[in-house]
């Protein structure tokens, strides 16, 4: 098949190296002065927004079982009552007090990634069923020019997860804890496999 002309194909020589830390967290990387705080930083919630606080802890981990120390993750879902802080929802008002988008560079010791937010509601798929509660993952590091997408469900959301019309779609059933967050109080931890036995399912969009 001719590759079209208007998008090719990343080289493999080709690696976001640092350039996504100073550029996307500048303040994380030591380079003070362009934001006062990197964007997507903190909390991604106040104490006015709705909903059930949590906190989502993950790694990004290669191929070998080592988790990256220069991954960044972005994250961004719907607020308590499945509606988007977005000029494009048209459902409804999300909760302004609720920000929707998160950004977070990876601990350069232990490669962690950690998001204080809430639990999402419900979202309808394209055909009105309700999708299972949510959040939807952007991670970035050495060597992945290209984003890769991926979500992350809930693993005290069982019966709303069976009737998830995307997981729904998963052909490989065994693959479907890949994007399971497992809960534990008011914490889901979620590390995302990039390659091996447990690779993290991601999505082309």
């Amino acid at each position: 098949m001719v590759q079209s002309l208007q998008y090719l194909k990343e080289s493999a020589s080709q690696t976001a190296g640092p350039y996504v830390h100073i550029g996307c967290t500048p303040n994380f990387t030591g380079i003070e002065g362009v934001y006062e705080t990197d964007l997507g930083a903190g909390p991604m919630a106040t104490e006015q927004t709705r909903g059930e606080r949590i906190t989502i802890r993950g790694r990004v981990i290669d191929g070998t079982g080592t988790p990256l120390k220069d991954a960044m993750v972005e994250i961004w879902q719907a607020d308590a009552d499945g509606l988007y802080n977005s000029p494009s929802e048209t459902r409804g008002k999300a909760d302004p007090h609720f920000f929707g988008w998160g950004r977070c560079p990876a601990d350069m010791t232990t490669g962690e990634f950690v998001f204080e937010t809430i639990k999402p509601g419900r979202v309808p798929f394209r055909d009105g069923r309700l999708m299972a509660p949510h959040v939807t993952l952007w991670i970035v590091a050495r060597g992945i020019n290209i984003g890769l997408h991926t979500r992350m469900y809930f693993s005290d959301e069982e019966e709303a997860n069976a009737e998830d019309p995307v997981l729904g779609r998963i052909e490989h059933r065994v693959r479907v804890a890949t994007l399971i967050g497992k809960r534990e109080g008011d914490t889901v931890t979620f590390d995302i496999h990039l390659q091996g036995e447990n690779e993290t399912i991601f999505f082309d969009i």
